[in-house]
């Protein structure tokens, strides 16, 4: 799913694309990417892009008449760039045509989670808004009240919307282990320091991310935005070694996510307990690091 900084560089794609251009036609190609009936799509048409803005993992374009069109691209949507003279593909799902070119709204998969609002006024806005502070805007003491608000372990704390604003499944990852703290430990235990690594990661790893996609969406409309990318230092990369200490990341699967986490920086050298791994090999699932290793030499 699209995080802060992915959403961030498709608002600086789209900016010198759609900021101060008339919306010329609203194309709704699959009718169950539209969750709202009033106002219609038609009437965002002939309306100019007065403003940009994130909301959460959400993308929002407001328009003349205090109108907005709010896009969430869930884990599988991604926007698409076409030049004016380019046919629109068909896996869009919806498209909104300017005089620069078309925004395209598309989605991998079957499972029709990616969406389009369109709403009129603040108040309707807000709506979107699940309430987490912006994690580059707040001070440590916030940051701190936010994440100890409820007995939360530090993944479920990062990644609740009502907490912090735009941090998921992929950056949470990054921010903890750039912090050296175990995504199932819990927010109150933290002594001071471990406060201190954890602010510093989650503003030194979205910054970090910020600047490297923003850099890459001024070059070029980002067409490969993905969870996974080959720089991270443990998302996505199950059993391949830590870069800061060579360690064999190791993950924890549930539904359609996993945490991925470094045995050796995080954890002590424990090995989380995975559900359907553990299950499976019940009194045979290594609980150290050590204990992996041993098994993965008799291998």
């Amino acid at each position: 799913m699209p995080e802060l900084p992915d959403v961030l560089a498709y608002l600086t794609a789209l900016e010198p694309r759609v900021a101060g251009r008339r919306l010329e036609r609203v194309s709704i190609a699959k009718p169950f990417v539209l969750r709202t009936a009033e106002p219609p799509p038609g009437a965002l048409e002939g309306k100019r892009v007065v403003e940009l803005r994130r909301i959460g993992k959400r993308i929002a374009l407001g328009l003349d008449g205090d109108l907005w069109a709010v896009i969430h691209l869930m884990i599988a949507g991604r926007l698409r760039w076409r030049d004016a003279d380019a046919a629109t593909p068909p896996s869009a799902l919806a498209s909104l045509t300017f005089e620069t070119g078309t925004l395209v709204l598309t989605e991998a998969g079957s499972k029709r989670r990616a969406s389009l609002h369109v709403v009129k006024g603040s108040d309707a806005l807000r709506a979107f808004d699940a309430g987490g502070i912006d994690p580059l805007a707040c001070d440590a003491e916030a940051f701190r009240r936010a994440l100890t608000a409820e007995n939360r372990t530090l993944k479920r704390a990062l990644t609740d919307p009502r907490i912090l604003s735009g941090i998921g499944n992929a950056y949470s990852d990054e921010i903890l282990h750039a912090a050296k703290l175990s995504p199932v430990l819990l927010a109150s235990k933290l002594d001071a320091s471990q406060w201190d690594r954890l602010f510093e990661a989650v503003r030194h790893t979205l910054e970090l991310w910020i600047d490297r996609l923003g850099s890459e969406a001024r070059r070029k409309f980002p067409s490969k935005v993905t969870a996974f990318r080959p720089e991270m230092a443990v998302h996505g990369r199950f059993g391949k070694p830590c870069p800061r200490c060579g360690a064999p990341i190791q993950r924890i699967r549930y539904a359609d996510n996993e945490t991925d986490y470094c045995p050796r920086c995080q954890t002590d050298g424990k090995i989380l307990a995975d559900r359907s791994l553990s299950r499976l090999l019940k009194n045979d699932f290594p609980r150290t690091l050590e204990e992996l290793e041993s098994l993965q030499r008799r291998a």
